[in-house]
Order: C-alpha cells, then structure tokens, then sequence
C-alpha cells in the first residue's frame, strides 16, 4: 500500500474511479472533484500516466498493448495522451494490432496519424516470416522437422502468418511428414477454414458450448454458460471446456476462477458466422436474461453488457430493457470520461425509445429526459463547436422537464452545465439560466453556481457588463460563504474574462492575478486557462511584456504537456505568440502558431493571430489562406470572432492597399 501511494500520489483516487481494486488497496482514498467533463477527462488521463512514470523510476518498464485494433476511442485517446508524456522516462510503450483491420475511417487510424507526429515513434512492419522461419515455428511448435518441400508449401499457402502456421503445425504429424504429404493439399486457403477442421474434431457438446460462449463475448464466466446450458449437467460442461482448453480454442484467465476467454478472436467470429440470424437473436435474449439474473443489484455496473445483448435481441425482448440499460451504460460512461462510448450508449436508448435527437419537444418522462440530458453532455465533450448548438437543444428539451416536473435539482444541473466553455456562447443560454435562477431561492449555493455562469455570458454574450459585475459579485459572495474555493476561482476568472472583453485591462489583470492565487490544483483547467489567458493578453494591451511574460510560458506549458482540454489548448499558444510578434520574433510566432493549430486546428483564436502574423511579414497570400480557415472555422453563434473579424479584415485592407475587402468587413 505504501509503495502503491507513492507511486499514484494524489492521482490515486481517479485511478480508482475506474480500477476498483485500487480502493480495496487504499480504503482511506476520497473522492475525486466534481469536474467538467474534458478537464475530468484529461485528470484521469494524467494520473494514470504520471503513475506510469512514477513506477518505471523505481525500474525500467515494458507495457504491451495487444490487438490495439479492437480498442474503443477512449482506450485510444489515453493511449495518445501517454504517448506524448513519457518521452523523459524509462518506460517502453509496445502496441501491436493487426493492419489488415484498419482502414483509413477505423479508429485507430486516426490514433496512428496523431503518433507519427511524435519523435519516439517508431513504427515497425512485421512481415510475414520467411520460408525458414516457417520451419523453425513448425519445429518449435510440433517437435517436427520439415522438409524443404513441406516448408514450402505451409509458406506458399499461409504467406507466412505465424496463426495459419501455428494452425497447421497442429495437424501436421510425424506419420503424415513420412507419408506422401497428403496433408499438404488440405491446408486451408484461410484461417477460418483451419480454425473450423480444429472444431469439427471436437465433440457435439464442445461445439454447442463453444458457439454460446461465442455470443457471450470474447470472455465468458462458467457460471453464465452454466445458467445457460441448463440440459448439459455442471460435470459435462467442466469437461466440455477441459476439451477447448486442451485443444486451445480457449484458455482460462490468469489469477481468474471460473473465467475463459477465446485464445484469438477469429475463433470466435467463426462460430458467430455459422450461426443463423434468428438462433443469434435467440441466444442473445437468453444472456440478457441470464445476466440480469446473475448480476442482481449489481446490472448496472454491468450496463453496457446488457445493454448490448438485450439490443442484440430487441426483436424478441422488446425495447424497454434496452433503453434502460443504455441509459446507466451512458451515465457510467462519462463517470469514467468514456465520452464516446457514453455517445454510443445515449443514442441507442433514444432510438429505443423512438426518440428523435432533433426538434425542441420536452422530453415525456424522467428517461427521456435522462437520455436527452446525459446525450447533451457526452455531445459538449466528444464533438467540434461548431456543433454544440445540437447538444444545448438537447440540453434544453431536458431542462424544460425537469422544470414543469417541479424537479429543481436536475433543472439546475442541467442549467449551469457548462455546454460551452468561454469564450464560446450559444444562443438561448443566458434565458435558460435566468429561468433556472427563479427556481433556487436567491441566496442559496445553487443560485451562486449560477450566477457564476450567468456573469460571464451577459458579459461576453450579451454585453452587459453592469449586469455581469453584479451577477459575479454575488457569485464571489456565495462562494466564500459556503467555503468553495474552486467556485471562488472560476467566477473570478470568468470576472477576468468579462473585465477584458469591455477593455477594463487592470481590472481584468486583477481577477485573474486573484484567481491564479486561489488556484490549488484540485480545479479543472478552465481557471487557470482563461485567468491566465485575460491576464496575459491585458497585460500585453497594457505594454508591461516583462509582467505578461510569466503567464504566457505557463499557458504554454500548460498547452504543451497536452494536460489541457483541447479546446483550451489552443488558446493556451495564443498570448506566447503574440508576444513573440510583438518582440519581433517572427520564427517564434510561427511555431507557436503552428502548434496550437496542431493542437486545435480550429481554435480562432490562433487562427486570428496567424492571419495577421502573415499579413504583417508581407505574405498574403499565406495570410489570405489561413482566413480562409478562419471563416470556415468559426462557429455562426461565436460572439468574439463577430466583433473581431471585421476589425481584422480592416486592417488587411489597410495593410495590402486593397480597399475591396473593406466591403467584406462591412
């Protein structure tokens, strides 16, 4: 236990958010803060990495990734964010997968394309093996030498794919070597035909236990399979697996009673594909009636299985279970910052539902709108900006239930959830939140949480900036009353970004210098970013570099230890890169530039300054290319780039001498 808090440190208790073990290990853990989700998200990533490192110093470590291509984004994302960590430290990062499975719209693709960029990568193309290496795995493997003529043949005909060997090396005998090499013309011309004369000389009962263990998944626990084949007695399914076992179909799972898993996925999508479409559905129905049985109290941490077996049988079991389970799979889901997965589940229980995603009806019923709300969140992690306008109707649609329902805590959450971060307002926002407002008495702790966010979007959105100072003071008021710092220091960086917005620069310096010391470290990134984003970029405006300078480097930092939302990433290479420029280091601007965009290839705010930077040196048409992402990346509801963008192609009128565009700024 001392060693494992050593090595985990204070990241220990989002570890074990989704590791259960770790709290077995460490009863005394708390819990870890209510964050937002991409900043949860982005903690729980560096935690694990940092305890990653934290355990190779004590010695060096090799973690190997298996079978890479079945791995779902989430899994890929942390994989990514690991990745780029650990290039200091004595840790070897080994992925394997299988080429033939990815195209270039699988997922892994997409991972592989952010790898490449990174300068400790090293992709390594394993070839089929050589007529030679056949003959040593057959040897190794069987005990059999072949003969040149034989290796030939394996070679010829499995293109040296050590699974088509390894599967034939398992018929091959001594006998049939001495023979007249009949065997030979029975190799198969692909891995499912040797994967299927391996099944055929197995008994009925293997076979049958094989094909329902197939639909499990490519796990199975023996007490489902028990529960499962209720004609086969307990001894003869023992046997039946013994049988698999020895044959190696399947294995048992290290340090694991009573759990098997197939010893490669190809043998289990053989035996799904010999199954027809209704004994499918059938058996998929009993599995979700077996498991809600086995699991009892416990089905919902058990959501996503259910869920996908009892939508697998939606033609026979109906589509009420399978909302239900979709519903607690999506809410585990963001639980474990499993964004894209919580995508997945929300939308298959609005389609059980017969929910559209579309149009601005209130949901019916608590389910509904638990659907539509938790959609929304995973929406506000997982997509671009440019298409959060869907996920706040969403958000609204729940909203308008739980308030009619007289559901005030649900109708607050639901209100102050942060479905755009700054600087980035949505339409509708500030009258969804004023209406939340009248459901909380004033001065309660609800009220303070909204009246944080309310500040800031009359502030930037709606450009009141009397009625934001007031909303924020009574935020701040709130806040140290009931001893909540992190809302201390969100609503003083909002302050920040609302004092910087209506040009009050020392003002906005200010709150951000107050809410940079507040800060502790427990707070999602979204304090540090924006206070010190305001901070820097007025200092700046102000003239004093030397003051702006620190602030800068920690956005920086910040941006580049990939420890910050993406969306807040990009920004966070905004107020270096204008300070390069203005100390006229145009190299530098550049770079800075560029990887905020690598970044977040659509964050205007890069985007702005790279527009200028290039007209300023003399190249327009660079400048007039990166407008041209500009305009197509800025979202139509973006109040910031509204009033920017017109001042900006201004100014390249006057820089150019081309008077045409000052009727586009117009």
């Amino acid at each position: 236990a001392e060693q494992l808090t050593a090595e985990m440190g204070p990241g220990a208790a989002d570890i074990a958010e989704i590791v259960a073990d770790v709290r077995g290990k460490l009863p005394d853990l708390g819990t870890p803060p209510v964050l937002e989700p991409e900043p949860a998200r982005f903690r729980l990533f560096d935690s694990i990495t940092t305890f990653l490192k934290n355990a190779a110093q004590r010695q060096p470590l090799m973690l190997v990734l298996d079978d890479l291509h079945w791995a779902d984004r989430s899994s890929l994302l942390l994989l990514e964010f690991l990745a780029r960590e650990i290039g200091t430290s004595s840790l070897l990062l080994v992925c394997s997968y299988r080429d033939v499975e990815v195209s270039r719209r699988h997922l892994l693709s997409q991972t592989l394309g952010t790898l490449v960029r990174e300068q400790i990568f090293h992709r390594v193309q394993l070839d089929g093996l050589t007529q030679q290496e056949v003959g040593e795995l057959v040897e190794g493997s069987a005990g059999i030498t072949l003969t040149l003529e034989a290796s030939e043949v394996i070679h010829k005909r499995t293109d040296g794919n050590p699974f088509f060997v390894g599967e034939i090396a398992r018929q091959v005998t001594l006998d049939s070597i001495a023979e007249d090499q009949a065997w030979a013309s029975v190799i198969p011309e692909g891995v499912r035909d040797a994967i299927g004369r391996r099944l055929n000389r197995m008994s009925d009962q293997c076979n049958q236990m094989l094909t329902t263990a197939s639909v499990i998944g490519q796990e199975c626990e023996f007490r489902l399979l028990n529960s499962l084949m209720g004609d086969t007695a307990e001894d003869q399914l023992l046997a039946a697996m013994d049988e698999a076992v020895g044959a190696h179909l399947i294995e048992e799972l290290p340090r694991s009673v009573g759990r098997y898993q197939f010893t490669h996925a190809l043998i289990r999508e053989t035996l799904l594909e010999e199954l027809s479409t209704t004994r499918r559905v059938r058996l998929h129905a009993r599995i979700a009636q077996a498991l809600e049985e086995l699991y009892g109290d416990g089905a919902e941490i058990h959501a996503a299985e259910l869920a996908h077996h009892f939508s697998e049988a939606q033609t026979e079991l109906g589509a009420d279970k399978l909302a239900r389970y979709s519903l607690m799979a999506g809410e585990r889901a963001l639980a474990t910052y499993a964004y894209e997965d919580a995508l997945a589940h929300f939308e298959r229980g609005l389609v059980a539902r017969d929910i559209t995603q579309s149009g601005t009806a209130a949901a019916s019923d608590d389910e509904a709108a638990a659907l539509l709300f938790g959609l929304a969140r995973a929406q506000s992690a997982a997509v671009e900006m440019q298409q959060l306008e869907e996920a706040f109707a969403l958000l609204c649609r729940a909203f308008e239930y739980y308030a009619d329902a007289g559901n005030v805590a649900l109708a607050v959450a639901a209100a102050e959830f942060p479905i755009a971060p700054p600087p980035f307002q949505i339409p509708g926002l500030p009258q969804l939140i004023a209406r939340a407002l009248t459901l909380v008495p004033a001065d309660s702790h609800e009220a303070g949480r909204l009246l944080s966010r309310y500040g800031q979007v009359l502030g930037a959105a709606e450009s009141d900036y009397e009625g934001a100072q007031q909303a924020l003071g009574r935020a701040i008021a709130i806040a140290r009353r009931e001893g909540d710092v992190p809302l201390e220091a969100r609503t003083l960086a909002y302050a920040a970004n609302v004092s910087g917005l209506h040009l009050h620069s020392q003002e906005s310096v200010d709150n951000g210098l107050r809410a940079i010391e507040l800060a502790t470290g427990d707070e999602n990134p979204l304090s540090d970013v924006v206070s010190r984003h305001w901070t820097a970029n007025c200092l700046l405006d102000m003239g004093d570099l030397d003051a702006a300078r620190p602030h800068a480097l920690v956005l920086r930092d910040l941006a580049e230890r990939r420890s910050t939302p993406r969306q807040h990433a990009g920004v966070g290479f905004a107020p270096i890169n204008s300070l390069s420029c203005l100390e006229g280091d145009w190299k530098a601007g550049r770079e800075y530039s560029d990887r905020g965009l690598e970044v977040s290839p659509l964050n205007f705010h890069v985007l702005f300054s790279r527009v200028m930077l290039e007209h300023e040196t003399g190249e327009a048409a660079q400048g007039d290319a990166y407008l041209d992402r500009l305009l197509e990346a800025t979202p139509p509801f973006e109040y910031l780039a509204a009033a920017r963008m017109p001042m900006t192609i201004a100014t390249i009128a006057r820089i150019t001498g081309v008077p045409d565009r000052l009727e586009m700024a117009e």
